[in-house]
């Protein structure tokens, strides 16, 4: 299982394969305004379904809705279609949504079926969020009165290939209150990246939430999340080539200013450097020979460089002194 924390990606991948973006501006929406109602039970966008069902008679929906509601003040549920970051993923007006009830399947189609997903933007819906951070007649404040309660609120997503779990899972906290210096403590407020390469080739995602707050009929925590610009790669790999058999060389390491990387393949890839909170700090294009990093304005401590190869992914550690 892998977990992943504040991800956030900025920019594009440099495209080493086919790929396509579910962005779901193809619904027309005007900003302010949502879909709950899919004419075939199902919204389709790049190479991505989401199931949806709907009932006319009390206006209720479940599975996928898509959205351009821009709302991040009303708090509560007559506000559950609006992403807390106010638009869409990279500054567009539509996304999705989920209401997470034991699962919520998002299948592949076309090309992407059985292919692995690169990556996809997430972030909290402003319902959740503010349920979070306030708490309501439902759910607590999370950190409670001192802060000091160890609070969280977990996406974990789970791959599949012809109805076969796969073996990794990725987790993704859209809150954590779980560190011993409160100050640490968030709740995604923006788009933020997660990777999904990892998973392998697949046909179908599954969107699960947990929280630390939970009641006699399940957690209180308002079940939702928000996806934008998922990236298919609409390539299958071979399995034993998902995760990098090598490590480039990394050195001076411990390192003061600029640390090298030396890329060992003709074939580029990129890099990601995080710091311990897994927030994306730099990102590096990686050309055969070396490449150079220049970390001197970063504090001393402990970074990770996860390195990136046509859908491929594997990370070295690099102490800062």
């Amino acid at each position: 299982m892998r977990t992943i924390l504040l991800l956030c990606f900025f920019g594009l991948c440099t495209q080493l394969s086919a790929q396509t973006t579910a962005d779901f501006e193809n619904f027309g929406l005007t900003p302010g305004t949502f879909l709950n109602n899919a004419n075939s039970s199902t919204f389709i966008s790049g190479n991505v379904a989401l199931p949806n069902e709907y009932d006319p008679v009390y206006d209720a929906w479940s599975g996928w809705a898509i959205s351009a509601v821009t709302d991040v003040e009303t708090m509560g549920f007559s506000n559950q279609y609006a992403a807390v970051a106010g638009r869409g993923a990279n500054g567009s007006d539509t996304y999705a949504l989920t209401y997470v009830f034991g699962g919520s399947p998002m299948l592949l189609t076309g090309a992407a079926a059985g292919t692995p997903v690169q990556g996809m933007y997430v972030t909290n819906t402003t319902y959740a969020y503010f349920s979070m951070l306030f708490g309501d007649s439902f759910a607590k404040q999370f950190g409670g009165e001192t802060g000091d309660d160890p609070d969280f609120f977990l996406l974990t997503i789970k791959g599949f290939l012809e109805g076969v779990e796969k073996s990794d899972s990725i987790n993704f906290y859209l809150a954590d209150y779980r560190f011993s210096d409160n100050s640490q403590d968030y709740i995604v407020a923006d788009w933020m990246y997660v990777e999904l390469a990892s998973l392998g080739n697949v046909d179908r995602l599954v969107f699960n939430l947990s929280s630390s707050d939970n009641g006699a009929f399940g957690m209180n925590t308002p079940a939702y999340v928000c996806v934008d610009d998922l990236m298919t790669s609409d390539t299958p790999v071979r399995l034993r080539e998902q995760q990098l058999s090598w490590s480039p060389a990394v050195f001076p390491n411990p390192v003061t200013d600029q640390v090298v990387v030396s890329w060992p393949t003709a074939e580029p890839g990129f890099g990601e450097l995080r710091n311990n909170q897994g927030q994306l700090l730099q990102r590096c294009q990686l050309l055969a020979g070396d490449n150079l990093l220049d970390i001197s304005h970063l504090p001393a401590g402990i970074y990770t460089l996860v390195y990136h190869q046509n859908g491929h992914r594997g990370m070295v550690r690099i102490v800062k002194k």
